[in-house]
């Protein structure tokens, strides 16, 4: 089922919420391929409810009130630049609500979350392969070149 662009709303996301997010959650972390065990959810759910947690939470809700995305994200300090920019670490479409302007909406909510907050930028970070977000996101921002590296904490000096 489909929505219409004008009948998407974006909110933060709300205590009610949390089978609708889960389910969406669970598509997110199906589409990477990672598996999410229930108390993982569990406690992501817990920071975007914690007001002392820097993680929060937007959905987009159709005009019926399902859940058909979300987004999580946090401030993050850039020191080179003396400024604070935003982090976008989820963003998930419904594959049944995809090209209904859900992901316009949820970006454009964190622009002007960034835009109030007086953020230098809201970045975030895409698989090379996910081809269909990455031209949606070429359309709202700019892509960098910056090459993304993850250490463990335990790796050894090399």
């Amino acid at each position: 089922m489909s929505v219409a662009d004008d009948a998407v709303r974006v909110r933060p996301v709300r205590e009610d919420d949390f089978e609708q997010w889960r389910a969406l959650y669970r598509g997110y972390a199906a589409f990477y391929r990672v598996e999410q065990s229930e108390e993982a959810a569990a406690l992501v759910w817990s920071w975007l409810h914690d007001p002392g947690h820097e993680v929060e939470g937007l959905v987009a809700e159709g005009a019926d009130g399902r859940l058909v995305g979300l987004a999580h994200f946090r401030a993050f300090a850039r020191p080179l630049s003396a400024s604070v920019g935003g982090w976008l670490d989820d963003l998930f479409v419904d594959p049944a609500s995809r090209g209904t302007g859900a992901a316009d909406r949820l970006l454009a909510a964190l622009r002007g979350i960034g835009a109030e907050r007086g953020w230098s930028v809201v970045r975030w970070i895409t698989a090379d392969d996910n081809h269909r977000a990455r031209s949606k996101y070429d359309q709202v921002a700019t892509r960098t070149m910056w090459v993304t590296y993850d250490m463990t904490p335990e790796a050894q000096d090399r």
